[in-house]
C-alpha cells in the first residue's frame, strides 16, 4: 500500500507542470534586457504618469514594447506584437491614449492591465497583452524578460 502511494505521488508530481504561467502560444519567449534611461528626450514621457512610450530596438521583444509608468515608482511593459495571431505585416500595435490597437483586426489592450478592451463573445480564446519585466533602477527603467 506505501508503494502505491509513492506511485500516486510520482504520477501526479510529473502531471502537474512547472510553468505557472499561461504564455500565449502565438508569441515567441524572447530573452532580452534594455534599459530607458529617463533623463533621454526619448523616454522622457516616462517621467510622468499615463504617457506610454514605444520601444522599437531591435532586440526588444518581438516586435518591440511599450511602457507606461502607473504610479510613482512602478512601470509596466507589454510586448508591442498583438497577442492574438502570429506575427505579421499589420500585427506591431500603434498607440492610443493610454490603449494599444492592433491594425490587423482593429483589437484594443489597455497598457495599465494589459487587457483586451474589446473580446469578442464568439467562444474563441483570446490573449490579453504578453507582460514583460519593469523595474525602475535610479533614473533608469530596465525592461526585459
Amino acid at each position: 500500500m506505501k508503494h502505491f502511494w509513492s506511485l500516486a505521488l510520482l504520477v501526479s508530481l510529473i502531471s502537474c507542470s512547472s510553468d505557472s504561467t499561461n504564455r500565449n502560444p502565438y508569441l515567441q519567449e524572447v530573452s532580452f534586457r534594455f534599459e530607458l534611461n529617463l533623463n533621454l528626450p526619448l523616454y522622457t514621457n516616462l517621467n510622468t504618469i499615463g504617457n506610454p512610450v514605444y520601444v522599437g530596438n531591435s532586440g526588444v521583444g518581438t516586435r518591440g514594447a511599450f511602457v507606461i509608468k502607473s504610479s510613482l515608482d512602478t512601470y509596466y511593459a507589454f510586448e508591442a506584437s498583438c497577442p492574438n495571431h502570429t506575427p505579421n505585416s499589420c500585427s506591431t500595435m500603434t498607440i492610443d491614449g493610454q490603449n494599444v490597437v492592433c491594425s490587423c483586426e482593429g483589437y484594443t489592450y489597455n497598457l495599465f492591465t494589459g487587457q483586451q478592451l474589446d473580446r469578442p463573445d464568439d467562444g474563441n480564446r483570446y490573449y490579453d497583452l504578453l507582460y514583460y519585466r519593469a523595474t525602475l533602477n535610479g533614473n533608469v527603467v530596465v525592461i526585459s524578460n
